[in-house]
């Protein structure tokens, strides 16, 4: 089988970097886009000044503000933010058909075959930075590889405005020397459990048995064995039907107080509410996913007749789901909401990715 050729295209800091730029008053200044403090907000994206002060996507806005006084808040447009991504996968197309938009600002492509007929991957990554930014005035970051995870990882070495390339020769050793909580999809509750097991990198996770890692993560452990030796043969996934959107916090320390337990709700159901606005969508199913201090976990699901997206209806249901659970002398270390049976005209078939057989590679 052909190796392939994928890009992973990264906008940097997209949403404040929008807000930045149509408001000169901002740029250079520590911003983010979501929820007022005094609201119990929401932070939805932090410009590069922001995250200087320890400030991230998801964070409570009081946190942020506590962090940084000065900080500036805005209200999300997501009708200006999908405008703009719909330029930019316009652009994508130009070289492939094969584009999975994983959100508004972030995409991977293969590029395999392309209709430009370029050889080299990077090339076409290095024209498409530089058409974005001709047409939005914004930057991207861009990472190549073989597979849709290594150039993830790719395009979160250099940003802003990086590209960075993972050759087929040098994966392996790239993945040995990062630290385990750089892995896409190794959070920082799993990347402190894997540091306990003496898993601090790439290296070290790979010398882990496919049972010994199944045994501690459950279903997980079969990705990391695999991401461990830079496999990965997810597909590219051209216009990919949505099933479900949701939200889940991961909590460094159990919880065992039912006020803060509802507190962290609340902060996840706002996080579901910017998604399904984000994505123009509704669901029908709220799902509660509960994970217990000892790694138990349920699920608890109601179904609408009529599909949601407000957030005092999504945390009302969540909190009903929450409360006929028994808590007693129990703590929790991970609770999640997630929508399904979504109301979206916009739904298309998938279109998998073809095979290619007998060729070479080239970067």
């Amino acid at each position: 089988m052909q190796v392939r050729k994928i890009i992973h295209v990264d906008m940097d800091a997209f949403y404040a970097s929008v807000e930045q730029r149509d408001n000169p008053s901002y740029r250079g200044k520590p911003l983010v886009v979501g929820g007022s403090p005094n609201q119990r907000g929401v932070v939805a994206a932090a410009s590069y000044e922001a995250r200087k002060f320890g400030i991230y996507s998801a964070m409570p806005s009081v946190t942020a503000i506590a962090k940084c006084p000065g900080l500036i808040f805005v209200r999300p447009r997501f009708d200006v933010y999908r405008e703009i991504s719909t330029s930019i996968h316009a652009i994508f197309k130009h070289y492939s058909d094969l584009v999975e938009g994983v959100a508004l600002d972030e995409a991977y492509l293969d590029v395999t075959e392309n209709k430009q007929n370029i050889p080299y991957a990077s090339t076409i990554a290095r024209h498409i930075k530089t058409a974005i930014f001709q047409e939005t005035q914004l930057t991207a970051t861009a990472g190549v590889s073989i597979n849709k995870f290594l150039a993830k990882m790719a395009s979160g070495q250099n940003k802003p405005n990086g590209l960075t390339v993972i050759l087929p020769e040098d994966a392996i050793a790239f993945v040995e020397q990062l630290p385990i909580e750089k892995f896409h999809g190794i959070g920082e509750v799993t990347a402190a459990k894997m540091h306990s097991l003496g898993i601090h990198t790439g290296a070290d996770l790979k010398v882990q048995t496919l049972s010994e890692l199944t045994h501690h993560f459950g279903k997980a452990g079969q990705y990391y064995y695999r991401i461990a030796r830079a496999e990965d043969d997810r597909p590219v996934e051209a216009n990919r039907v949505r099933k479900s959107i949701g939200a889940e916090t991961s909590f460094a320390q159990d919880l065992s107080d039912i006020s803060l337990m509802l507190q962290e709700l609340e902060q996840i159901a706002q996080i579901v509410e910017q998604r399904l606005e984000q994505h123009e969508t509704r669901g029908r199913t709220l799902t509660l996913k509960v994970k217990f201090s000892d790694y138990h976990q349920i699920t608890r699901s109601k179904t609408m007749l009529a599909p949601i997206s407000e957030l005092s209806t999504i945390f009302e249901i969540a909190k009903a789901l929450f409360e006929l659970i028994d808590l007693e002398n129990r703590s929790i270390r991970l609770l999640g909401i997630s929508l399904s049976k979504l109301d979206n005209a916009k739904q298309t078939q998938v279109i998998q990715l073809p095979l290619f057989q007998n060729g070479n590679i080239i970067f």
